[in-house]
């Protein structure tokens, strides 16, 4: 009948009427509850579980948009397996640099028309630019200004920190930055300078001293001056100027703008034409060229007479001339700008050729921007003129090429292509065409700084004049804008507008789908007009590509003071400088009023930049990054407040960990997700880290001179940097321990209010514990280094081997910081310190102590000891100590060594054992050994792995393995050991010598080891070398175990064992492991099978003490079995690898189910002996397995007896065949069948035992003699007539039961045994009586008597054969013969005959 399905428990809230668990959590947040429909997921990850609910009721704790879910919080990979803590957090490290990596390209958000700014301020929090300084000019430099007659010029050159003026033909430089600055002067010229320019100088040309050309240009000429700058003590530039003698004439050509590029090529451009020229200069005058000459790349000198076909039809433009030169020396792009507003683009090909691709006037710039605008816009109109052009790397953008600015403050991105980027194996990449990218147009005039973040979509303001009127304007990469505007009320005043890209909330937009070109901004007011503007920080380069380049968030811990902008008035030089993203962040909470004006600042930074950004910033100023707004004072100077407000951000709003869901997976530890605060912590220490990373840790190269050197390819300077950035993260965990959750430690564990919490907390744990020890990687490797440069880098990295130097060579800091490899190699340079200074006379603790203060995991306590051996070592080693003392010696680096063996690296062990193996301290050797590998598992679970068989995968492997390469070195000593006392003979004059007393020493270690994996790995390795003999002769129980558990799994192994009882006369063990192996999977031929049952039976026969009778014979008994057993098996193999019928392909699986385990009998019968016909095989089957079916076994006879025949027949046709072919050469005559038969017989008899199952005499003579009459195996062929009987009584078979069998016979006159047949069995009567009154006369007892029925037997016989003397008896003797012969008989029987005794036995005497 059907029952109901058994109902399964139902979890709690999976059912309508089941009521769910009472939880603290909201429905969203419940890790209990359980959905039967699944919420369509978030495109960036699955759905997670939180553990605690919001901080102060805000929602800090999940971050704005699953996308930063799956892409910030989620550093930590799902089910990974379990990782070190180091691994665990360098995965972390390379997470978070790889996702700063990932932050976009400018072409992939300046890709739409935009009016976004947020303007702010400039006394705001959240301005992105402050003005820092304003240093003026220097009352000398005024003095010399107001002396003009002619013309004066201001320049910068910021990258330099020096300010320049001309006034007349005279040229001045300062330092604006010191507060009274001496004046460099240059008053050679005779004309009045038109233009200066700071170039880079082309290689090989200058003393390498030059690092820069100053380009001056006059009404005449051009010339020369080398510039060699240097870094003062004070952190100043000082700079010298240099006379090249190179000038140029310049015919009738003031220049007025000069460009220069990367490789030393100088362009400049006149006032009067729109030609490009470019000034070449060289080392030396060569035949057929000056030093300096000049090249008209626009008109050639030959168009002078024959003009261009464009001037022909047109005339050349009058009045138009070039205002800008920008070169892009990434493209190898030049781009010139001229008063009507055309941009020409030019390529540069080495060595001298510069060629025009593109030429784009302002009516294609507005037939551009007229396909781009659905609408008309009044600050793009005919009227506008582009006023600066600006390129863009291809360092940051691919396809964005240019920046070009409107007089209204529209800014045009312009991007360039080639029809060559479509073609295969084209090597022209100039672009051909130039087309509009982007507009920017100026910010709106009226904006409320309460709708700064107001949505994603924001009207364009097309209409703007807040940029109106631009005069100049300039972009720096990734993004900075400075835009010079001049009002028309204040036309002497330029209004200087700055803005930025924010890259936070850019990077956040590109995590929630919805990124756009952001910017801030604000204004910088300068008070008078500018004259020049430049960079002084280095270019900005997050990454070497687009991908990643404009990320200010990554680098802002980078440099502490952000990018500086030098901006030179008619008043002074104005310093301004981008604020980072934690300055902005530190301002806003400093200014926020209490504890709810924190909260709203925090959530505006939270809706802006992503909740991990918010809380990363809020760890920075609460380690005291960032500043207090106060020009002069910058990084570590946040005011305490601060620093207290912004650590409550961190710990409070930080979240909590998660746990995904499961499908009814077990959650581990591993899947935990951290909190947003470890997130966080995660994130800053990566881009403390991040400029030293995937650093080299050196950098090896030759000097001056062409010796070897070795520097740091980061500065030492920065590595303190960052060593004392991570030194103060550490300080700020170490003391808010108690308050940040993840690193309370139990605490956290007495808050959890479930299972998951608790394995939440715990995962949190484990990650903020990793990234806590990364950070004491951080700053102790840091410590390393510069201890390694102080000490001679270059000496000790001669002292390395080949190996070491190319992995010093190799490393980096983050294999330094996080990989044991990079551990090790630290290791190995520490004890290259240690060497050094010990051979300079310096003592090995002092030395060591100093290493273990700076960098403790690089030094432990550990390996000052380790340096103490190995001094004693060393000391042990000097030829001029005696042999005590060095003895001496060696015992107490070996005692010190054995104090310090968990700490013993592989190689410090090996050099450990090759010094003593060399100083003939074997024993010693070898105790080391012993004592590593037991302080490798202490535990001793490589024991138990052993015991258990040695699964795979188990993780106990690990450790056997660690222990085996320990066993390995003592194998390398006992060679050595075996070989040094193999040349020395172990006795003199009765005393043992010095090698025997030490190989004697050493034996005694071995010997008395408690380890047993110790003996079972030297039992092995005895075995591989071959030496067997010493193995069997360890008495020591380590080897019965051992050749025990092998005996099991390897042939050899229990051969092994056998010999190792038997020479302790075991042979009952012995006889069982031969038992046992017979009987094993192992691929062992039957006949070896065979070998190893008649072994066992022959040791099971042999009395050993200890072993019970009844033991003894039950094993000989089961042994026998197997062997009668395995004979028919083998038989049966032999059988059928010579029957012709069995077909080719079933060979293979016979000989492999045959030739190896000894198979059951019923296999054997069914599957084989009795398909094939086997007949004799089947007998000895049913003997074995004791059947006694009497008819199952005549039949079986009968089939034997029949099949000998018929095989022996068909081998005498063969050769009566092969004989009337080949005569006398036919060979010899088979058997005949008879001789076959009885061959047979007598072999089935003898493996029976006589069994009188299976040899029924009753049953099988009566055949036998049937089956030789019919067949005529009788005188016809030859045999003995008697042969029947002759063949069971050879067999053991009584006379007296033959004569019964043949009476039975003669009185049923059967076929074929009746009539004239009868005489054939009166024949055999007669025989076998004759022959038993002979056995009993031979006896000679005097009560040897015969049974009365024998003489009856006897008499009926004579009175047939009297009765039917003319009958035949063809094949046997003659009638008459036979009469004679049983006459003879009968008076023989009359003197044995007695009286009747009832009951004669039928069977065998």
């Amino acid at each position: 009948m059907a029952f109901p399905q058994t109902p399964s428990h139902a979890l709690p809230g999976a059912f309508l009427h089941t009521p769910a668990v009472a939880s603290r959590f909201n429905a969203q947040q419940d890790p209990v509850r359980r959905r039967l429909f699944q919420d369509n997921p978030a495109p960036g990850g699955p759905a997670v579980r939180l553990f605690g609910p919001d901080v102060a009721g805000i929602g800090l704790d999940a971050p704005t948009h699953p996308a930063e879910e799956q892409a910030l919080r989620g550093l930590l990979v799902q089910n990974l397996p379990p990782q070190s803590p180091l691994a665990k957090a360098a995965g972390y490290i390379n997470t978070a640099l790889t996702r700063d990596g990932e932050y976009p390209q400018l072409d992939s958000y300046c890709r739409q028309i935009s009016s976004d700014y947020d303007i702010t301020p400039n006394d705001s929090a959240w301005a992105p630019f402050q003005k820092t300084n304003m240093y003026p000019i220097p009352q000398n430099v005024l003095e010399q200004y107001n002396r003009a007659e002619v013309s004066t010029m201001m320049g910068l050159f910021a990258e330099l920190n020096h300010a320049w003026v001309t006034i007349d033909n005279c040229l001045y430089l300062w330092d604006y930055t010191h507060p009274n600055p001496e004046l460099i002067g240059y008053e050679d010229s005779q004309h009045s300078i038109t233009a200066v320019k700071l170039v880079a100088p082309k290689p090989n040309i200058f003393n390498k001293i030059i690092t820069h050309i100053l380009v001056v240009a006059t009404t005449s000429e051009m010339f020369l001056l080398g510039v060699a700058a240097r870094d003062a003590p004070s952190g100043a530039k000082t700079i010298e100027l240099y006379g090249t003698k190179m000038s140029l004439a310049l015919k009738g050509i003031e220049a007025r703008v000069i460009a220069g590029s990367a490789d030393g090529r100088i362009f400049f451009s006149g006032q009067r034409d729109s030609d490009i020229y470019e000034l070449k200069y060289q080392q030396e005058e060569k035949w057929f060229s000056n030093r300096t000459e000049k090249i008209n790349h626009t008109y050639r000198s030959w168009t002078s007479a024959v003009p261009y076909p464009t001037q022909l039809l047109w005339g050349r433009a009058e009045g138009e001339h070039i205002v800008e030169i920008v070169v892009d020396d990434s493209r190898n792009l030049l781009y010139s700008l001229s008063n009507a507003s055309t941009v020409r683009t030019y390529h540069i090909e080495p060595p001298t050729h510069l060629t025009k691709v593109i030429e784009k006037t302002k009516d294609d710039f507005l037939r551009d921007i007229a396909h781009v605008l659905s609408v008309v816009s009044p600050l793009l109109n005919e009227n506008t003129a582009i006023v600066s052009i600006s390129p863009i790397s291809a360092l940051e953008d691919y396809k964005v090429h240019l920046m070009a600015l409107t007089n209204t403050g529209c800014r045009l991105f312009m991007s360039a292509t080639s029809a060559a980027s479509y073609m295969l194996n084209s090597s022209n990449q100039a672009p051909q065409s130039m087309q509009l990218q982007s507009i920017k147009f100026p910010p709106p005039q009226q904006r409320q700084r309460a709708a700064r973040f107001a949505g994603p979509v924001e009207p364009v303001d097309i209409q703007s004049n807040t940029l109106t009127t631009s005069r100049r304007g300039i972009r720096f990469a990734p993004g900075y804008f400075l835009d010079f505007v001049t009002k028309i009320d204040q036309p002497n005043t330029d209004f200087l507008f700055m803005s930025a890209p924010d890259s936070g909330r850019i990077n956040h937009g590109r995590q929630t789908q919805s990124m756009r070109y952001y910017e801030h901004a604000n204004w910088v007011e300068i008070g008078s007009k500018a004259e020049d503007v430049g960079l002084v920080t280095k270019p900005f380069a997050a990454t070497g590509q687009p991908q990643g380049f404009g990320n200010e968030l990554a680098v802002q811990f980078d440099n502490p003071y952000g990018s500086e902008f030098a901006i030179l008035t008619n008043t002074g030089i104005h310093l301004v400088r981008r604020r980072r993203f934690v300055d902005i962040f530190a301002s806003a909470i400093r200014a926020a009023a209490g504890d709810e004006g924190v909260k709203a600042e925090v959530s505006k930074f939270r809706s802006a930049y992503g909740h991990v950004e918010t809380i990363t910033a809020a760890l920075a100023v609460a380690c005291r990054q960032g500043d207090n707004g106060r020009p002069g004072i910058n990084r570590g100077a946040v005011d305490q407040a601060t620093q207290d407000r912004a650590k409550q951000v961190y710990i409070n709003f930080g979240g909590n960990p998660r746990l995904p869901e499961q499908d009814g997976q077990p959650a581990t530890v591993e899947m935990v997700q951290p909190s947003t605060r470890h997130t966080a912590l995660t994130i800053y220490l990566s881009r403390l880290v991040r400029t030293l990373w995937r650093s080299k840790v050196i950098g090896v190269g030759t000097d001056a001179g062409g010796a070897l050197a070795i520097t740091s390819p980061v500065a030492i300077g920065k590595l303190k940097d960052v060593q004392g950035s991570v030194e103060g993260l550490r300080n700020f965990l170490d003391t808010n321990r108690a308050f940040i959750q993840g690193l309370s430690g139990p605490a956290d564990l007495r808050r959890a209010g479930s299972k998951q919490e608790e394995l939440g907390f715990q995962g949190e744990h484990q990650a903020m514990r990793a990234l806590e020890t990364l950070m004491k990687g951080v700053t102790e490797g840091i410590s390393f280094v510069t201890t390694l440069f102080e000490e001679r880098v270059t000496d000790i990295f001669a002292r390395l081997d080949d190996v070491s130097q190319q992995r010093l060579r190799d490393l980096t800091y983050e294999q330094l910081f996080s990989q044991d490899g990079g551990k090790e190699l630290a290791k190995v340079l520490v004890k290259a310190i240690v060497n050094r200074n010990i051979e300079n006379g310096s003592n090995v603790e002092t030395v060591a102590d100093a290493l273990r203060r700076k960098c403790g995991s690089f030094c432990s306590p550990d390996d000052v000891v380790i340096f103490k051996a190995q001094e004693q070592l060393k000391r042990a080693s000097e030829p001029s100590l005696n042999q005590n003392a060095s003895r001496a010696l060696l015992h107490e680096s070996l005692r010190l060594f054995e104090k310090v063996a968990k700490s013993l690296t592989q190689v410090n062990l090996e050099s450990a054992i090759e010094q003593y193996v060399n100083l003939r301290y074997y024993a010693g050797a070898i105790q080391l050994c012993l004592a590593v590998a037991s302080e490798k598992d202490r535990g001793n679970a490589a024991l138990s792995w052993v015991n258990d068989g040695k699964p795979a995968g188990d993780p106990r492997a690990k450790l056997f393995d660690s222990r085996k390469v320990c066993y390995g070195l003592i194998h390398n000593v006992l060679q050595n050991l075996d070989a040094a006392s193999s040349q020395e003979p172990e006795m003199i004059d009765g005393k043992p010598t010095l090698i025997a007393t030490k190989r004697t020493e050493a034996y005694e270690v071995v010997s008395s080891s408690q380890d047993e994996v110790f003996h079972f790995d030297l039992y092995e390795w005895y075995i591989q070398q071959g030496w067997t003999e010493r193995l069997l002769s360890i008495d020591s129980p380590h080897v019965v175990i051992f050749l025990q558990r092998l005996a099991s799994k390897n042939v050899e192994h229990a051969d092994l064992l056998c010999k190792f009882y038997t020479m302790r006369a075991r042979y009952f063990d012995a006889a069982k492991v031969q038992s046992n192996l017979a009987q094993s999977d192992f691929a062992i031929p039957i006949k070896d099978r065979l070998i190893l049952l008649s072994r066992a039976k022959t040791n099971a026969s042999v009395m050993t003490p200890g072993v019970s009778r009844q033991e003894q014979q039950l094993l000989n008994h089961a042994v026998t079995g197997l062997l009668e057993v395995a004979h028919i098996q083998d038989d049966l193999l032999e059988r059928l690898r010579a029957d012709s019928r069995i077909p080719p392909e079933r060979q293979p699986e016979i000989e492999k189910t045959l030739n190896d385990q000894i198979q059951p009998l019923s296999e054997l019968f069914n599957g084989y002996a009795d398909q094939a016909g086997y007949y004799d095989l089947c007998l000895l089957i049913y003997h074995v397995a004791d059947f006694r079916n009497s008819t199952t076994i005549a039949q079986t006879w009968s089939s034997l007896v029949q099949q000998t025949h018929e095989n022996v027949a068909e081998q005498w046709s063969a050769y009566e065949a092969e004989r009337r072919g080949r005569g006398a050469q036919a060979g010899h005559p088979p058997p005949q069948p008879y001789e076959v038969l009885v061959g047979q017989i007598q072999d089935i008899c003898h493996r029976s035992s006589n069994d009188s199952f299976i040899f029924p005499v009753p049953t099988l003579l009566p055949e036998i003699c049937r089956y030789a009459f019919e067949n005529a195996q009788d005188n016809r062929i030859a045999a003995d007539i008697n042969w029947p009987v002759i063949l069971f009584l050879n067999l053991g078979v009584s006379c007296d039961l033959v004569v019964r069998v043949l009476e039975q016979i003669f009185e049923a006159q059967e076929v074929p045994f009746r009539g004239a047949g009868r005489a054939r069995i009166i024949e055999w009567i007669s025989y076998v009586v004759s022959q038993w009154v002979r056995d009993l006369s031979r006896n000679g007892r005097p009560d040897a008597r015969l049974d009365p029925w024998v003489g009856e037997l006897i008499t009926e016989c004579d009175n047939w054969i009297s009765a039917n003397l003319r009958s035949g008896n063809e094949g046997g003797a003659d009638v008459n013969d036979i009469a004679r012969s049983v006459k003879e008989v009968r008076r023989a029987v009359e003197g044995f005959v007695v009286s009747p005794i009832a009951n004669r036995s039928m069977g065998f005497f």
